[in-house]
């Protein structure tokens, strides 16, 4: 939408204690300004009004999406109120930028996604943590590759009774609701913070796990829940704590969280979110060696002015919003799925809670996993009991030469590594060398290197059956089936070098 001054006119829809985190992004920002506020009570109006300098207040929703000089409105009501107001604002067409969660159920997001997308708004959902410096910058750190391949994410957040800035009454009544609804303070409201963080560093989630509990009954912590990731296998985790007696230092909520990304060179850690519990550089990387601080701004108001400008450039139609609301209804079902795997006590997939029979997927969807990484289909099999493995004999070289042939060079490099193999049997003996240099393979054929770190002698069926996946490398060594000499550990590198 093309502005009606030079300044775009932004109306704020739900005054409370939020607004002050949403109004700092826009009382100096010279592309944008607070034009308009909405909120049912008289009192809070009039004290916005004046602190903030805006030219119009409403107590009447509708009213206000009426006015034709306002360009846009920020809605930070409480969820529920989320899909009507987005409907209303959709029909009046003017832009949205809503406070996050989108909203409190699928259902409800995709009604108001299709509003949406049949009025054309532009439409965002305010997500601050994506925007706060040293996440930003602990994202391009990963992306450069400044600690390896990325293997877990840890976030731990901590809560008090004390610290911090004053909570009005309305704003906890609102949040009590929700929780008496399964959706609680920590877990699910301030939890889509941790879960929108968790996606922007490391990617989408492909299953989920975890459990909550409560020490009064109201409040959910002690929680942990823990994913794994959809590219390969890194996994996170994240821990909630509520600590009865603890005074937490903060400028904003009495509440605070720190975070670490373990690769597989160095270890980043981003040290404060919310609060200030901990002192020091808001961002460092451990290499081995040393530790390098990251001089990064790290007042968590500025992650509200970043999504703020996003918002602003958005509507200017220079930049894309971030969250959208595909986005945002990716966050809401990661989210949604941990609640239902405390709920049931198993792992959940996300993507199932967009199916018919959610549970019949997750069942399939385990045991195809289980298939292909050579756990199943039975105990009986896996310990290669009963089975007949001596036709797979003839393939054994040939599957081999395929699986270096078939070598991808991993980002972070595979130590050097010369293994010797020794294949016998009723076939001939067949000697090979299985080499790793300079991150890259080859076979050599017709003896074992002279040099090799690691000797293992097999017979053909055991080695083919392992390639096939049809037996596991220790189940073999297990049964006295593969014979070693040298450095065991070596046998570690082949694993991670040809993914076995």
């Amino acid at each position: 939408m093309a502005p009606t001054v030079e300044k775009l006119n932004i109306a704020l829809v739900g005054c409370g204690r939020i607004a002050d985190l949403h109004a700092a992004g826009l009382l100096d920002n010279p592309r944008a300004r607070i034009h308009a506020v909405c909120d049912t009570r008289a009192d809070t109006l009039a004290r916005r009004k004046a602190q903030w300098g805006v030219e119009k207040c409403y107590r009447d929703y509708a009213e206000l999406l009426a006015d034709p000089a306002v360009d846009a409105v920020e809605i930070l009501t409480p969820q529920k109120l989320h899909e009507p107001m987005l409907a209303a604002a959709a029909a009046a067409g003017k832009p949205v930028a809503m406070q996050k969660p989108i909203s409190t159920d699928l259902a409800s997001t995709d009604r108001m996604l299709a509003a949406v997308a049949a009025s054309g708004i532009r439409f965002k959902v305010t997500e601050n943590y994506v925007f706060y410096p040293p996440i930003v910058l602990a994202r391009k750190l990963i992306a450069d590759g400044a600690i390896g391949a990325p293997v877990t994410l840890r976030i731990q957040y901590v809560s008090g009774p004390t610290g911090g800035w004053e909570v009005p009454a309305s704003a906890w009544e609102w949040r009590v609701k929700e929780a008496s609804e399964g959706r609680g303070f920590a877990t699910f409201d301030h939890g889509h913070h941790l879960w929108s963080t968790a996606w922007y560093l490391l990617g989408d989630v492909e299953r989920v796990w975890g459990a909550v509990d409560s020490w009064d009954g109201v409040v959910d912590c002690p929680a942990v829940f823990a994913f794994k990731y959809a590219s390969g296998k890194t996994y996170g985790s994240v821990s909630f704590v509520h600590c009865q007696n603890l005074r937490v230092p903060s400028s904003y909520y009495s509440n605070d969280e720190w975070i670490e990304v373990h690769g597989t060179r160095g270890i980043l850690s981003i040290r404060r979110c919310t609060g200030n519990i901990n002192d020091g550089p808001a961002l460092v990387v451990f290499d081995g060696t040393k530790h390098t601080p990251h001089d990064v701004a790290s007042d968590w108001k500025l992650g509200f002015v970043g999504a703020t400008n996003n918002f602003v450039a958005m509507l200017r139609g220079e930049e894309e919003p971030l969250l959208s609301g595909a986005q945002a209804r990716g966050i809401l079902r990661f989210a949604l799925a941990l609640q239902e795997a405390h709920r049931t006590r198993r792992h959940v997939y996300p993507e199932e809670l967009d199916r018919s029979f959610p549970r019949l997927y997750a069942w399939r969807r385990q045991r195809r996993e289980l298939v292909e990484s050579g756990v199943s289909p039975g105990l009986l099999e896996r310990l290669g009991i009963g089975q007949n493995l001596s036709a797979l004999a003839p393939q054994a070289v040939e599957l081999t030469r395929q699986m270096v042939q078939g070598f991808t060079p991993p980002a972070d490099p595979i130590p050097d590594t010369r293994i010797g193999l020794t294949l016998t049997g009723d076939l001939a003996e067949v000697r090979l060398g299985l080499i790793v240099e300079n991150n890259a393979a080859r076979l050599l054929e017709g003896d074992v290197p002279p040099d090799a770190t690691l000797t293992v002698t097999m017979s053909h069926a055991t080695w083919a059956a392992i390639l096939l996946k049809r037996k596991r490398v220790e189940t073999a060594l297990l049964q006295g089936k593969i014979r070693f000499q040298g450095r065991a550990e070596e046998a570690l590198k082949l694993k991670a070098a040809f993914r076995m």
